[in-house]
């Protein structure tokens, strides 16, 4: 703990789940994700969100600015449904694989699955 600090600490990111992206019917549209927060079961607890910044987190092969881990940043547009799903746009679209694990995966300790929220 840091000096002089009181208190409990306080962890600056909420976790969240990749569901998959927009779609119809027919088509889906992959300029957009469907992303379910931890915690966030309603439409009312998603206003909070919008607007906040979201980073996918993934582990490459090749070094890349001295680090083996890639960040790909978005934000979260608006709700999706009345579920507590949000709708995010990210700089480059997310890699479908990022959809194919299972939701316990995401839970794991593992930077790849996770997302967090910057506060701004």
């Amino acid at each position: 703990m840091v000096k002089g600090r009181t208190g409990q600490r306080v962890r600056l990111y909420v976790r969240g789940t990749i569901l998959g992206y927009k779609r119809s019917k027919s088509n889906q549209y992959e300029n957009t994700s469907l992303v379910q927060i931890e915690g966030v079961n309603t439409k009312e607890e998603v206003a909070w969100y919008c607007g906040k910044r979201m980073a996918y987190v993934y582990k490459a092969k090749t070094k890349s600015g001295g680090t083996n881990y890639r960040c790909i940043w978005g934000k979260v547009t608006r709700p999706h449904g009345n579920s507590g799903v949000v709708r995010a746009k990210f700089k480059s679209n997310l890699p479908p694989a990022s959809m194919t694990l299972e939701v316990w995966r995401m839970l794991l300790i593992s930077l790849r699955f996770y997302f967090w929220l910057k506060m701004s």
